[in-house]
């Protein structure tokens, strides 16, 4: 039977046999059942194809109530109402409801692409949380009660309790709010943070500090530094065969002991990462296909990429040393360990506004004008630069095909006329001419090497690039979100008491993170598009020293005498 589904978000196809869909549309799926995080359905031009399950919610009829545009509740006898189906997770985490995952990573929700668990039943998750599961892994660090929550969490904070009430009825006053419950500053977690609602045990392991560096707010550098090789990925199958997938090597420098990991695992652990750090630059994974998944080019493409995320992972100091990617990355064949591990990930308090309650920021305040001003200019740069990337890489890649096709075709079409000489010019049967001839034979056969020569060379040095522009781009469309969750804070700050310390508090330290964020950001555009653009000047010094070669032989040929 088909299914409704409403669409959360604008998804433009990008590859054969998807189909486009827009925020709020309503589309029909043909089953629930996911491919790899894909459904397959008809959007409301007829198309007909696969689109991200995350992307959309499907709606049953029931009687319930809707939310008007002022925010208020109204009766409606039969109304649709959303019923998430990508969620595997059980828990209340599977209730906070941010935005779609595989959007970016501010403000943007975890929604997990795996439509059911059978495929975790051999890769060490059974997809069934046990009760008596433990909470974590190995013995548990000093707890410290940490909240914004009024009144406060425990027994050893209950004599403080009318004072925090009558705080929090006075910052709720103050600041109100935000009664778009699809607003990034709302789905985030950031404005319950900013209204004192927050509250967890921060581990003494999950606190992240925000040091100031020359340049502003960044993020301490982690002290233990490390890097991760992924090694080509070898087919595997289960179920006698008649499921096969693709598993990678990952092997970190800390432990030197090799995993192996499929990219849905890759695609769990962003997932988790989105939901937890929702002022932090996730990099996005490689582009899914529903198709294809065994090419080689595919497969290739996909390492490549993969490696690129790895590297942007382990340079990021929050990121590198966050528990789940440790255990991602060292939890080996131990399936109860791993196990043990995922749950407690997906049990995670310290997400969304709870996030906010790690971050020890400078002694010392941010002024929020400056703050503001930084932030327009930053939105500015992105805006600019992401306009410039679609140009660069249009550009480059248009160029790449022409050296595929175009000039190799052309150098051929030179060899092959030089060869022709060279038959003719065989025809006089002249002894002294001989060596002519073969002259002009290899400088045929010359050209129609150097012709190869480009046809290859683009992998050396435009594709780079374009692989490079790709994260880049994701890492833009992460941004908005981020800067929408500080740009809330400041919204509702600005206008305020200045008596309300303690909102003003608040909104420094998620003022502090996303500059912290944008810093390094920046720290790594430059360290990565330099160290790119040398290689690929030195891939062109190499290329044209290659062809210099090839004609200096070639006219060494000419000197020889019969």
């Amino acid at each position: 039977m088909a299914l409704k589904a409403r669409v959360l978000y604008d998804f433009h196809s990008e590859n054969p046999g998807e189909i486009s869909i827009s925020e709020n549309e309503l589309v029909t799926l043909f089953s629930e059942e996911e491919l790899e995080g894909w459904l397959e359905g008809e959007n409301s031009r007829g198309e007909a194809g696969l689109l991200p399950a995350s992307y959309v919610e499907i709606v049953k009829d029931h009687i319930t109530a809707s939310v008007n545009n002022n925010g208020f509740s109204s009766p409606k006898t039969k109304a649709q109402t959303p019923t998430h189906t990508s969620y595997t997770s059980s828990d209340s985490q599977s209730q906070r409801g941010f935005g779609a995952g595989s959007s970016g990573s501010g403000g943007g929700s975890f929604h997990t692409s795996q439509g059911s668990d059978d495929d975790w039943d051999d890769d060490w998750d059974d997809g069934s949380p046990s009760a008596n599961a433990p909470q974590g892994l190995g013995s548990a660090p000093p707890l410290y009660p940490v909240t914004t929550s009024l009144p406060g969490r425990g027994s050893a904070q209950q004599h403080q309790q009318h004072h925090h009430q009558h705080q929090q009825a006075k910052s709720s006053a103050t600041v109100g709010r935000n009664l778009n419950r699809f607003s990034t500053f709302v789905k985030s977690g950031g404005e319950a943070f900013l209204l004192g609602e927050a509250s967890a045990f921060v581990k003494d392991g999950d606190r992240i500090c925000v040091v100031m560096g020359q340049h502003g707010p960044e993020w301490q550098a982690d002290p233990y530094p490390f890097t991760c090789t992924i090694d080509d990925p070898t087919k595997q199958t289960k179920f006698k065969g008649m499921k096969s997938y693709m598993s990678y090597g990952l092997t970190p420098t800390h432990t030197n002991v090799q995993v192996n990991r499929r990219y849905k695992h890759f695609d769990w652990l962003y997932a988790r990462l989105v939901e937890r750090f929702p002022v932090i630059s996730v990099p996005h994974l490689p582009e899914k296909q529903a198709t294809g998944r065994f090419e080689e080019d595919f497969i290739s493409k996909r390492r490549k990429g993969l490696i690129w995320w790895m590297n942007h992972m382990i340079s990021h100091p929050v990121l590198a040393r966050c528990d789940v990617f440790q255990h991602f990355l060292t939890c080996g064949a131990d399936e109860k360990a791993w196990k043990q591990g995922k749950r407690k990930a997906e049990r995670d308090e310290l997400v969304g506004a709870n996030f906010f309650l790690t971050i020890s920021t400078p002694d010392v305040p941010l002024d929020l004008q400056e703050v503001e001003s930084k932030i327009e200019g930053f939105k500015t740069f992105t805006k600019r630069l992401d306009e410039n990337i679609v140009v660069v890489n249009t550009t480059i890649n248009e160029f790449a095909r022409k050296q595929m096709a175009g000039f190799k075709k052309e150098y051929q079409k030179v060899g092959q006329s030089f060869k022709l000489l060279g038959q003719s010019f065989e025809l006089d049967q002249q002894a002294y001419s001989a060596g002519l001839n073969k002259a002009i034979a290899y400088t045929g056969d010359a050209y129609e090497a150097i012709g190869e020569y480009f046809a290859e060379q683009p992998r050396h040095d435009l594709d780079p690039i374009s692989d490079l522009l790709d994260l880049y781009r994701g890492h833009l469309a992460n941004f908005p979100d981020i800067v929408h969750v500080q740009k809330g804070a400041l919204t509702k700050v600005r206008d305020c008491p200045k008596q309300e310390s303690d909102l003003h508090n608040r909104c420094n330290i998620i003022s502090c993170a996303t500059l912290a964020e944008i810093q390094h950001f920046h720290r790594t555009r430059v360290r990565d598009f330099r160290s790119q653009m040398q290689h690929h000047l030195r891939q062109q010094i190499s290329f044209f020293q290659k062809i210099t070669a090839k004609l200096e032989e070639t006219l060494q040929r000419y000197d020889d005498e019969e």
